[in-house]
């Protein structure tokens, strides 16, 4: 308490009263078992703070580094406690807004940074070091323990109310946490490199103890009745995995790794963004070595705006369409066309060219938008079709990347979002899908107004951008119907399957094995099973209509059998009367045919008085009777029959329709004691995991019957089967498949999954890798290499 009265920074937790009655009961439970463990926690990592400084120390270069590591222990060790005091309170702080719905996303304050017309420059070194530590961490446990993050943010989402909790405003999430140390040790006068290395400590000491934390805190939460049953349904990647941001992280200095979830580069810092592109750009300058062609101008180079006036003419004279059936081979060529022209028309607009040069940094600006450019012209996820049309924008856009740096260092730049929105909008596009070309048309209208209208003001993309997104969103509401229709009438005949099945099962496995009367064979497999089926699909088998069928029929089999002594001859008789009320019910259900239903009727009461006068009667099984049977049926239904037996007429006079339940699994062999196992593929085969792990929602490329190359969507998984529909962009059914089928097409090649990361990501990973490629091939003396998608397996 005496801390608190002596420094107003200080407050004595004890005595102050967060809201009390705003917590309620388990969130205060919550907050004990969690604070008290992360406490521990950053206990642990103080106590391993001498030794990490220590053995820097020794190992420093100079006299003067081992001082800055002692005096860095020495601070540490003065104002330990204040510190850890102060990240308590801002930890029970972040509770106490969270109860008052005032909680909000941790962020991590970014450095300031500003943006010369030459590139990018860090203002602030100290705060962007510590912004990309602190982001770094985070996306890296968000990434890590999402799985039991997951589930603390549903239990506390039901504990307030409902209202929505997610990595960023819980208040136990590795995002408030780290801002809440971040904020603390503020009170620690040391240098940058001291402060990393807490902050390094933080991540290994606390930051890797939180899901055991978690664990704890949802079986706390479990016992306390809070959604025993929650699962964990954040979708990963199927494909190339991570973003560019993830992967320069490690460049940065950065531990572990983050690919591998989108989710983990949404968590990633706009600091962590123009590292990003600061990190591009020196990997850029160290590809050039001293092979360069263009170099630092010694006497004066091309300025931004005379590449700006040259790329306007170019735009002006339409030299950016690409043409339409340019294989993707070409891309680089393409690209490089358009690099050298640029040269050429900005070298006849300055006239005296004879000492300028392009500079290294706008050259650097060229070229990573041709690698962007190679990219597209390359994606599998785009038709050929559409990479030539939206290959068109490398102009425009290597105009944008020299008018605004932003472009390759934010992810809500309008221009970066207008290129991600046309790469999905026509990553579903297809010549079949879209007959009438109104989707073509107006990604061509967008391409062809930024052509035509984009100079110098980058509000053109935000328009287009909305254009575009308004147009999607008409046509998704239409495709949202279609696709739920499609999707109603797969599950009703799914469900009708199933009835059928059902009711095939439960008569076959009565009569299967038995020799019976034909009659009895006749009417089971054909009208009642029929019955049975409208039945199970109208009142479930839980019912007492369904009970009752399954009553008559074990009671009509009996009914056929020989009766050998009075007892069972008195029971048939008085059987006799309920049993052609329920037969008639159910021929009146299938709408059997009034005349057809009393010649039935009629066959039966001549059929039981043969059996009271134990008259020996023919017995065939029902494999015999149905194959029999069904020849005849047919010519029933087209006027050819002629009259047959009584087992004839059950089956004949059967409303003309396609085969019953029962006639079906006979004729296909699927008596009981006859099935055969199917096992649905190798269980650890790659292909079946993949299949089973992609979500509604992705898009596949496959052939047609035709061996067309054609797009779908996923839409729906059958509970029932199994089998995956899938939609083309207008909501159409187009095909469905089992598990093993798509696994077989994945297997062969003839089926692609399409990449569900957005385009811009996806290029700056293939950028990057480039990049890293050509400069282990530069040590090696090897050539470099294309900007190619990673081919999907």
């Amino acid at each position: 308490m005496t801390a608190a009265k002596d420094n107003p920074n200080v407050i004595d937790l004890p005595q102050r009263q967060a809201a009390p009655e705003r917590l309620g009961d388990l969130l205060k439970l919550v907050r004990s078992v969690s604070l008290k463990r992360i406490n521990a926690l950053v206990g642990t990592l103080f106590e391993n703070v001498d030794d990490a400084l220590f053995d820097l120390a020794e190992r420093a270069g100079s006299n003067a580094v081992q001082t800055e590591f002692f005096d860095g222990m020495r601070e540490i060790r003065r104002k330990r406690h204040l510190v850890e005091r102060l990240f308590h309170e801002q930890a029970s702080s972040a509770f106490t807004a969270f109860a008052e719905g005032k909680a909000q996303a941790a962020q991590s304050e970014p450095a300031a940074v500003s943006v010369p017309a030459g590139g990018l420059s860090l203002v602030d070194d100290v705060q962007l070091e510590e912004s990309l530590a602190v982001s770094s961490m985070v996306a890296k446990a968000d990434n890590r323990l999402q799985r039991t993050l997951y589930q603390v943010n549903q239990r506390l989402s039901v504990i307030i109310g409902g209202g929505k909790v997610d990595d960023a405003n819980n208040p136990i999430g590795p995002g408030v946490l780290a801002n809440a140390f971040r904020i603390a040790v503020r009170e620690f006068e040391v240098n940058v490199q001291v402060k990393l290395i807490v902050f390094k400590l933080f991540e290994r000491f606390v930051i890797a103890g939180l899901e055991a934390v978690y664990d704890e805190v949802n079986i706390e939460l479990i016992r306390a009745g809070v959604l025993p049953q929650v699962r964990h349904a954040v979708a990963r990647n199927a494909g190339s995995g991570g973003s560019a941001a993830a992967a320069l992280a490690h460049d940065a200095g950065i531990e572990g790794e983050m690919a591998g979830d989108a989710a983990a580069s949404e968590a990633v810092h706009d600091a962590l963004q123009a590292e990003v592109y600061h990190t591009l750009r020196s990997l850029l300058a160290g590809r050039r070595g001293a092979s360069a062609r263009y170099s630092e101008p010694a006497g004066g180079g091309f300025s931004a705006s005379d590449l700006l006036s040259a790329l306007t003419l170019l735009q002006g004279n339409s030299f950016a369409p690409v043409r339409q059936d340019a294989a993707p081979l070409d891309a680089a060529q393409i690209v490089q066309q358009i690099k050298a022209e640029l040269f050429d028309q900005v070298g006849r607009l300055s006239g005296d060219t004879k000492d300028k040069r392009v500079a290294s940094a706008d050259e650097d600006t060229i070229d990573l938008v041709g690698m962007l450019f190679e990219y597209i012209l390359r994606d599998r996820n785009l038709p050929s079709q559409l990479q030539a049309l939206i290959g068109r924008l490398q102009i425009p856009y290597l105009k944008v990347a020299i008018l605004d740096r932003h472009l390759f260092a934010q992810k809500t730049h309008p221009a970066r979002r207008l290129l991600d929105l046309l790469a999905d909008a026509g990553k579903g596009w297809s010549e079949e899908s879209d007959r009438d070309h109104r989707l073509y048309d107006q990604i061509k209208g967008t391409v062809e107004s930024v052509l035509r209208d984009f100079d110098d003001d980058v509000g053109v993309f935000e328009r287009e951008l909305n254009a575009l997104g308004d147009f999607i969103n008409q046509n998704r509401k239409r495709a949202d119907l279609a696709e739920q229709r499609a999707a109603e009438a797969n599950r009703g005949r799914e469900k009708l399957q199933a009835a059928r099945r059902r009711a095939a099962r439960e008569i076959l496995s009565r009569i299967s094995n038995r020799d019976l009367p034909p009659i009895v064979h006749g009417v089971l497999s054909r009208p009642w099973a029929n019955y049975l089926v409208l039945t199970l699909l109208r009142q479930g088998d839980e019912s007492d209509e369904w009970r009752n069928a399954l009553r008559f029929t074990d009671e009509f089999i009996w009914s056929a059998l020989p009766k050998t002594n009075p007892a069972d001859a008195t029971r048939l008789r008085a059987l006799l009367p309920p049993l052609e009320k329920a037969l008639r019910h159910g021929l009146v259900t299938v709408a059997y045919h009034e005349t057809d239903m009393q010649k039935l009727l009629s066959d039966l009461t001549q059929f039981y008085d043969r059996i009271l006068a134990g008259q020996q009667l023919e017995t065939k099984t029902v494999d015999e009777v149905v194959r029999e049977f069904v020849t005849p049926a047919a010519a029933a239904e087209s006027g050819t029959a002629g009259a047959g037996t009584a087992a004839d007429s059950a089956i004949a006079a059967a409303p003309p329709a396609t085969q019953s339940p029962v006639e079906e699994a006979v004729l296909e062999g699927h008596l009981p004691g006859a099935e055969t196992v199917v096992v649905d593929g190798d269980l650890d085969d790659e292909f079946v995991q993949t299949v089973k792990a992609i979500k509604p929602g992705t898009w596949i490329e496959y052939l047609d019957a035709n061996g067309t190359p054609e797009r779908a969507k996923l839409s729906w998984v059958s509970p029932i089967s199994a089998k995956y529909l899938f939609v083309n962009r207008r909501g159409l059914k187009v095909c469905d498949k089992t598990v093993t089928a798509l696994a077989d097409e994945l297997r062969a090649g003839t089926t692609t999954i399409l990449e569900e990361v957005p385009l811009f990501d996806r290029a700056l990973d293939a950028i990057v890798a480039k990049l890293r490629h050509v400069t282990a091939d530069a040590a090696h003396g090897e050539g470099a290499v294309g900007v190619a998608p990673p081919s999907a397996s």
